[in-house]
């Protein structure tokens, strides 16, 4: 496995310096195959029609591969465990420029960042997902990609690895994480500032924790501690938020954007959405529409295929984890790989082991744990061997406890944001 090697010492945390503040923003997006799931609980004469009928616009600006599998002919299974890159963008759409100010108005208004990058990974049976966020600023090697010209760029030793977008688009940040992890990634998906402004109405909003109040005048959030119900705009200023949370660094506002994909999950799953036909179409049309796939992600069959495979999936064997990361010793804006840690969890998805997290909730102090919330529900236990059986060891079942290096939380956990109004 091809993976960034870095030096084993004392971790410390990051302090970022004043970066433009357009930062992840879709990350909830990990909602592609669970949008697809809930749409198959909720009943299948709407989903075979959602699906099929949506499916022409959903691949109409599809991007290919390198590698990519062949499409199964027929919808069957999902055979194994599956990778896929779900990418955030920072374009600045006419509909929704006026929002960002001088991002969508300076010298950078013409460059698009995937500023947001989750690998999902669907473990063979039994069933599990694995959701890595990847920091913005985190250095890596980009490998030689051709962009949607034709250019070619040579490979890169060292650099951020929200750039990989511009050198090659969606292909290329797939390339630079597969090299960083060692995993084929055959599927992957990109959505932008609009797409979640768009999806994020669809769903009515998500009702998220504060637990100290958020001010931060580079979004316009000014939001007092309780529990509070984002959509649209709102949603989307809440993903970007970085100097409103925590250390007001990108690793607090990745455990941030964890606390609203567990919340998002629950109500994906929840009555209010699995009840209602005209929510769960809208929701489809919405995500088909305002996301941009690989071309080996627009079979619709193949949609349905990874939606049946994480449906049924328990709270507490979602997991959302932070790539572990050091600070960059040439440059205390910048994170550079924990490759001794993250070895940990790529050996653990390879051999499809579940996961137990022993670090903290956060990297950067972006969510506390909310001591009033409803535990949710968890997997079952398994039956009782009968008297006189000898069970049969299965590697698949020996948990893995990461490194206390790798933070993060499953979707049974509730957390709050750990905002910055004291």
């Amino acid at each position: 496995m091809s993976r960034t090697t870095t030096p084993r010492g004392r971790r410390t945390i990051a302090r970022h310096g004043r970066l433009r503040s357009l930062g992840p923003l879709g990350q909830f997006f990990r909602g592609l195959a669970v949008a697809m799931a809930v749409l198959l609980v909720a009943g299948a004469g709407v989903a075979a029609y959602a699906v099929y009928d949506l499916s022409s616009s959903f691949t109409a600006d599809a991007v290919d591969l390198p590698d990519q599998p062949a499409v199964p002919p027929d919808i069957g299974e999902l055979k194994g465990g599956v990778n896929l890159l779900l990418v955030g963008t920072d374009e600045c759409e006419p509909e929704f420029a006026q929002y960002f100010g001088d991002r969508c108005s300076g010298p950078d208004s013409e460059g698009n960042l995937n500023d947001v990058n989750m690998l999902v990974h669907i473990s063979d049976e039994p069933r599990r997902v694995t959701v890595i966020s990847f920091p913005r600023d985190l250095m890596v090697p980009i490998p030689s990609c051709t962009d949607a010209d034709g250019n070619v760029t040579s490979a890169m030793s060292k650099q951020q690895i929200n750039s990989a977008f511009m050198y090659g688009g969606l292909g290329c940040v797939v390339s630079t994480i597969s090299e960083l992890s060692g995993l084929q990634i055959p599927f992957a998906a990109k959505v932008s500032f609009g797409g979640v402004i768009n999806i994020t109405d669809a769903i009515g909003g998500v009702d998220v924790c504060i637990a100290n109040g958020i001010k931060d005048p580079y979004t316009g959030i000014d939001w007092p501690a309780g529990m509070r119900t984002i959509k649209g705009l709102d949603a989307l200023q809440f993903l970007r938020t970085r100097h409103g949370v925590g250390d007001g660094g990108d690793l607090g506002r990745i455990s941030n954007q964890q606390q609203y994909m567990s919340r998002l999950t629950s109500k994906l799953r929840s009555e209010e959405v699995l009840s209602n036909p005209a929510t769960l179409y809208k929701l489809a049309s919405t995500t088909l529409r305002n996301v941009d796939p690989s071309t080996s992600l627009t079979n619709p069959l193949t949609l349905v295929q990874i939606a049946m495979a994480v449906k049924d999936v328990p709270f507490d064997e979602i997991v959302f984890v932070q790539y572990p990361t050091y600070t960059d010793p040439s440059n205390a804006n910048r994170v550079v790989p924990d490759s001794e840690a993250a070895d940990a969890l790529w050996s653990a998805l390879a051999a499809n082991q579940p996961i137990q997290l022993s670090g903290a909730l956060s990297d950067g102090n972006g969510v506390v744990v909310d001591e009033s919330a409803t535990p949710a529900p968890t997997a079952t236990d398994s039956p009782a061997p009968t008297e006189g059986a000898t069970p049969t060891p299965d590697p698949s079942s020996s948990v893995i406890t990461l490194p206390s290096e790798i933070a993060g939380q499953t979707a049974a956990q509730a957390t709050c944001s750990n905002g910055n109004v004291r």
